[in-house]
Formats: C-alpha cells, structure tokens, sequence
C-alpha cells in the first residue's frame, strides 16, 4: 500500500472517531450546563448503548436505569439534585461538587483562580470566545468540554483538507488541554459528584466522565503515534500568567 492510500485511509479513520468524540463531548457538556427538560429525559431513557464493561456503559446503564422508574416528578427531582450538587442549593457552607476546575485546583478552593486563566488561554489560542454576557467562568467543565469538542470538529477539518500539521497542532493541543485541564481535577470532581448526589443519574453522569477520560486519553495517544507524535506535549499559557507567577515569585 502507497503512502498516499495509508495517508488516506489514517484521515478517514481519525474523521470517523473524532465525529462520534465531538458529539459526546457536546452531550456531556450540555448534562452540566444546563437541567435536563422531559422530552431529554424521555430521550435518554429510551437511550442504546454498547454494554461493553467500559465506564461509559456502566454510566449510561446507571443513567437508564433511574429513568426506567420516572414519573412526572423526575424532572423536578433531577432539576433538585443539579441545583444541590453541582449549585450548592440547600446547602450553608460550601458548593458541594462545583463544576470549575479552579475550585478543584487551588489552594483555597476558589472560583476565578489559575486554572480559569489557563483555560481561557487555550480558548484564546484558537480564538474562541464565550459571550460577551457571559457570567459564568471560563472554567466551568460545561465549557471546557465544548472547547474540547471544538479541537475535535477542526481537527477532523484540518484530516479532511490534508492539512497534516494543522492537524497535527490541534492533536497536540487536545492531548495538552486533556492533561493540563482535565485530567489534574475531573477524578476527584466525579468522586464528589459520588459522595453529594442524591440521585443515581448523576452518579451515572460522574462514570460518563470517567470513561470520557479514559477514552480521550487511549484515541489520542493512539493518534500522536500514527501521526509520528512524540514525547510529552506543552501547556498552552498566556504572557500575562507567567508576569503574575514573575510577580509572585518577587513579592516572596
């Protein structure tokens, strides 16, 4: 087989795994983001999966199951466990598993912390921009997980026009944006969402995580090696973080 055959035939395999990877990255998102309505949730209870053992399965089984039982209360009982477990509704002292990665990171388990920087200069990287009303910060999971998405769609853009370094450039960003900005908080926010959530269906949604990560991780080392990738890939970080670690680093 040719060069140019294997070349090909690689792009329409990485255009075919990135399609189903980008609309899960967009399903996933969208369970943070926003309660779920009735007709998603009589869409997901209806929903096939390959009952393959993985994390994926496991969860979206969890999922189904609880939706198995629904009423017309469901709604409202899930809208209840979002707003308790990922908002803090009820609740007197702390957000009990907030869906920011700087909460998960930083020392005083803050919003707008390091982590929200360095998420927003990845965005910034591909000219991604939230609105302009936006009062979320930039480092809500949901976010994150549609940016994730956004690498995936150009990626596969960048397999379909030949482009190899384009695309090589956006799986290296994916691969840094995963380990930077994913996979340093995700474990311990799904053990929260174990610990907090009243519902099995969140706890299901917290096994979609896990099996999200491990997909990502095992496709796109598989694919910086067919595409000659190699070694440990750099964080993506803007001037101004490093003049703010400059500057801390004098003030001590």
């Amino acid at each position: 087989m040719s060069e140019n055959v294997m070349d090909k035939t690689l792009m329409e395999e990485i255009v075919a795994a990135n399609e189903a990877r980008a609309a899960f990255d967009r399903f996933l998102a969208s369970l943070f983001l926003y309660e779920l309505k009735d007709d998603q949730i009589e869409r997901l209870a209806h929903l096939e999966f390959e009952r393959d053992g993985s994390k994926v399965a496991q969860g979206y089984a969890q999922m189904v199951e609880y939706l198995r039982h629904r009423n017309r209360a469901t709604a409202q009982t899930l809208a209840v466990d979002y707003a308790h477990t990922f908002l803090g509704a009820g609740t007197y002292d702390h957000v009990l598993a907030p869906p920011y990665e700087s909460v998960f990171t930083s020392k005083q388990r803050l919003l707008m912390q390091d982590a929200r920087d360095g998420a927003l200069a990845y965005y910034r990287s591909e000219g991604v921009d939230l609105p302009a009303d936006n009062t979320t910060p930039e480092d809500h999971l949901g976010f994150e997980l549609q940016f994730a998405a956004t690498l995936v769609e150009r990626a596969s853009d960048a397999a379909k026009n030949g482009d190899i370094e384009r695309l090589r450039e956006l799986v290296s960003k994916q691969r840094s944006f995963l380990q930077f900005h994913q996979e340093n908080w995700l474990p311990e926010f799904c053990d929260a969402i174990d610990q907090y959530a009243q519902t099995d269906f969140y706890r299901g949604v917290a096994n979609l995580v896990r099996g999200y990560l491990a997909i990502e991780r095992e496709v796109l080392d598989g694919i910086a090696d067919a595409l000659g990738i190699a070694g440990p890939e750099c964080e993506v970080r803007s001037a101004w973080m490093d003049d703010r670690e400059e500057a801390d680093g004098d003030a001590a």
